[in-house]
């Protein structure tokens, strides 16, 4: 695995094409390419003929070193293979040991498609059941999936495998070249593709493909693979196989225990992340509950704030949203701890108007979002409405403290309440947080999600964090009131009735650290709710209100800080060469951070801590380059010391060629 990474500005936008498909005698047909999605002879066969055996994953898998292993794949399809790899690994593979599928498709099946063609293949429904469930809401871009309590990932890649994969952090233990025929589909087989995989591989890296064209051969060849034919299946004379030449070894894992401080949203997802990986995890909590400060809200909305355009906070919003929504599935939470009853977010105003039909221009699927009329919203939302609308349908709200919990339940978790860190020092590769004189614990690893109070520890004491007050207003419901049926959005929002209350806000002071409840953010709440329906507004009793306030931290670019913290003090002293290409930062090896999410917590924390995970364990990362790059905590001492070149190729502190599968 090379030691850069590539530092691409350009995105894939989030508007993705499905497939086109026709179905010849109970198989699909890809009317785009004019080619068939497997083999018509026995389509589960090749798949273990061509990627399975010629991978000498039978072999390899069984005397498995590392903790994970990773497959890429060329062309997702029908998911065949990615079914045939999960069902051999949890034959074969190590208990311990996690399988990463990197699959890339830039014209996905409908989710009823998939459905009617993974039935072909009923020794496959345990699985095919679960995939299924997940598969939904595919815009173009990173989506993963997680099965098997953390042992089985799927990272799909929606858009074109070249662009995508050069914004993909990973090393790569096997390809799986699929796809349609270099003649049915010549773009994808391009020196492109094949120098991306081999900046994505090691020197144990094996491949294989069901096709043998030359000028496959030849790119393989001349990007560093070694290159053999081997018999193929069924009427198919011939294949390819073969392996990597150069780069690095793989090395063995790391110490896997870790001390994550703060059990907001941050903190909980961030040890569940880790301990789902098989990591021992000590999670340090100041009060006496989990979610005790701006994670304890009765209840928080899950949607995505996007943007007109595809930037890396839309795509941030876009992905947290989804992947949250994935994780409540997996965490097992019922319908009195969140529903998915859909959320409209209102056009209040000529911006917020323009805002909506852009987005309704971004060729977004429909399932994430889709614009609405007035008379529409109002049959969604089950009150009269007089503004058209965005509709999120799988939006809607879950219960802060609940989500936060069930994070922090995990048996490789042991949850410490009511102690304070107060001081955090490195002492022999293990970092210590201690209270006052007591040593509270040690681990080589040790993850900050401690919002606004970071600022207190010296390492993070430079950190552009800032105090931001908001206030919630919670009522009783109405007869008129409880007709609502989805969250409603303008600058605020309010929820549908929850446990007989609707919770709304909520209000924005920056550099305000009061808790006290104020009339006035409840008068200011009242007025957000009044522009979005009079009518809902006039039928509650608002000398009941109650509020809650809390602080959330925010950044100077309303991005998060997520990943390895450098020496500031080092760094000021020795400054790297403007003209290094690769310099070698002074990391504090071993502390990480996870926090400035703002108000976006729910939707963007759980993914930002998988990220966080991803990069600790030498794994696949689950965002873009350009997006890691933009949410690492150490850009803005960066720029401040006039080393914003370097800014752009930060993707990952620890070395993904450092853990990978052996």
């Amino acid at each position: 695995m090379p030691e850069t990474v590539p530092t691409t500005t350009d995105s894939p936008d989030t508007a993705s094409t499905p497939a086109t498909i026709r179905w010849q005698d109970g198989q699909p047909f890809s009317q785009q390419y004019d080619d068939v999605y497997f083999s018509r002879d026995n389509g589960l066969a090749e798949t273990r003929h061509v990627f399975i055996h010629h991978n000498q994953l039978q072999e390899r898998w069984p005397a498995l070193q590392g903790d994970h292993f990773t497959i890429a794949e060329t062309g997702f399809g029908t998911g065949l293979n990615f079914l045939c790899a999960w069902q051999q690994w949890l034959q074969q593979a190590p208990g311990h040991a996690r399988l990463h599928f990197i699959s890339c498709e830039k014209h996905p099946l409908s989710p009823a498609d998939l459905q009617q063609a993974l039935d072909i293949w009923p020794e496959l429904k345990a699985f095919s059941t679960q995939l299924i469930e997940q598969y939904h809401c595919l815009s173009a871009g990173m989506h993963r999936l997680i099965f098997e309590q953390g042992r089985v990932t799927l990272t799909l890649l929606i858009g074109d495998a070249s662009e995508m994969l050069a914004q993909l952090h990973a090393s790569v233990d096997a390809w799986f070249l699929d796809g349609f025929a270099p003649a049915r589909n010549p773009d994808m087989w391009q020196p492109a593709l094949f120098s991306q995989m081999a900046r994505l591989s090691h020197r144990q890296t094996t491949f294989a493909t069901f096709t043998s064209a030359g000028m496959v051969k030849r790119g393989l060849q001349e990007a560093g693979f070694k290159v053999k034919k081997v018999a193929g299946h069924g009427r198919k004379r011939e294949m390819l196989c073969g392996c990597f030449e150069t780069g690095a070894e793989p090395a063995q894992s790391r110490p896997q225990k870790a001390l994550v401080i703060g059990a907001g949203i941050a903190g909980c997802a961030s040890s569940h992340a880790l301990a789902m990986r098989g990591w021992q995890v000590t999670l340090i909590e100041r009060h006496a509950q989990v979610a005790a400060e701006a994670s304890g809200n009765p209840a928080g909305m899950l949607y995505p704030r996007l943007a007109m355009q595809d930037t890396v906070m839309s795509r941030l919003a876009l992905g947290g949203f989804l992947h949250v929504l994935r994780s409540l599935k997996n965490l097992g939470l019922s319908d009195d701890d969140y529903r998915q009853c859909g959320l409209l977010q209102l056009a209040y105003d000529q911006r917020e108007a323009e805002r909506c039909r852009a987005l309704a221009q971004r060729g977004l699927p429909a399932d994430i979002v889709r614009r609405v009329d007035a008379d529409e919203a109002g049959r969604i939302a089950g009150i009269p409405l007089k503004q058209d609308a965005l509709h999120f349908p799988h939006a809607g709200w879950v219960k802060p403290g609940t989500l936060c919990a069930a994070f922090s339940q995990h048996r490789n978790i042991r949850l410490q309440l009511s102690q304070q860190v107060v001081r955090i020092v490195k002492h022999e590769n293990l970092w210590q947080a201690w209270d006052g004189e007591t040593l509270l614990d040690e681990a080589p690893v040790l993850i900050l999600a401690t919002a606004n109070n970071s600022l207190g520890f010296e390492p993070t004491a430079h950190l552009p964090l800032q105090p931001v007050r908001g206030q919630i207003s919670v009522a009783p419901a109405s007869a008129y009131s409880r007709q609502l049926q989805t969250v409603l959005c303008t600058d605020g929002y309010i929820s549908p009735a929850i446990d007989g209350h609707h919770c709304m806000g909520a209000t924005f002071s920056p550099d305000d650290n009061g808790l006290d409840i104020r009339d006035e953010d409840h008068m200011s709440n009242l007025a957000m709710l009044k522009r979005m329906s009079a009518e809902l507004q006039q039928s509650l009793e608002t000398a009941q209100l109650q509020g809650r306030a809390a602080l959330r931290v925010a950044t100077p670019d309303y991005l998060p800080l997520v990943g390895a913290i450098m020496d500031a003090g080092e760094l000021a002293a020795n400054p790297p060469k403007h003209y290094s290409r690769s310099p070698a930062l002074p990391y504090l090896e071993g502390l990480y951070i996870n926090t400035g999410h703002g108000s976006k917590g729910i939707s963007q924390a759980p993914l930002c801590a998988e990220l966080l995970a991803a990069a600790i364990c030498g794994e696949p990362l689950p965002l873009d380059s350009k997006a890691v790059a933009a949410l690492d905590p150490n850009r803005f001492l960066l720029r401040k010391l006039g080393l914003k070149n370097l800014v752009r190729g930060l993707t990952s502190h620890t070395d993904i060629s450092e853990t990978g599968a052996t």
